[in-house]
């Protein structure tokens, strides 16, 4: 199990070979450098630091220039965590997207899409009230408690607020097409995200645990 990533181009269509049109979702994987290896030994756990989009060494500060002259990794403005992989890697090695295979599952995570404030009806999916005459509460949350007991209104009740803008996951997408020419990852259906949002895609475990 492992994963790298990625940056969302946008989505499209692809037609399978009986014909059917399938909506997917193009992703950018450029080769994902491995910047650190953290083992039980050192760390208390197995895992590969891998670093994606290349960056001008201006723009770095010292420490992080340091962290990829040690590892041998080209400059890079983003760092994240994936599991292990099956094969051996070393520092400097390059993860890309040859590791995928066409009608796999891959759970992919990123930053979904900011809302700024919103009310119950969005943010929740609230009804709201009637839309006729002499109704006021068309899109209030209506009662959100009682009177002189408990006189508070209860921790976690759903309110207006921000909305989007959270870590989301999304599981059991299948990998439609593979271009390593290109760097390109084709997955079925929609991801997380807006357009040149970045995202984590990782394979799954056997029996399709996250």
């Amino acid at each position: 199990m492992s994963g790298i990533m990625a940056r969302k181009i946008g989505m499209t269509r692809v037609f399978r070979d009986d014909g059917k049109a399938v909506p997917v979702t193009v992703l950018e994987a450029q080769p994902n450098p491995v910047t650190q290896i953290k083992t039980v030994k050192t760390d208390g756990y197995d895992a590969l630091q891998i670093g994606y989009r290349n960056q001008k060494k201006q723009r770095l500060i010292k420490p992080v220039l340091g962290h990829l002259e040690k590892s041998g990794a080209p400059p890079v403005a983003r760092f994240r965590e994936v599991p292990m992989p099956s094969r051996e890697v070393s520092l400097g090695d390059f993860l890309d997207v040859s590791m995928f295979v066409p009608g796999e599952k891959v759970n992919v995570t990123g930053l979904s899409k900011g809302k700024g404030f919103q009310g119950v009806v969005k943010r929740h999916g609230f009804s709201g009230g009637d839309t006729t005459h002499g109704c006021k509460s068309h899109r209030v949350p209506g009662s959100i408690g009682q009177c002189a007991t408990p006189s508070r209104v209860w921790k976690n009740k759903k309110m207006p607020g921000r909305d989007g803008g959270k870590k989301v996951t999304v599981c059991n997408l299948e990998v439609v097409q593979v271009d390593t020419e290109k760097n390109l990852l084709v997955l079925k259906g929609a991801v997380p995200g807006s357009r040149n949002g970045y995202l984590l895609i990782r394979k799954q475990r056997s029996g399709g645990e996250i």
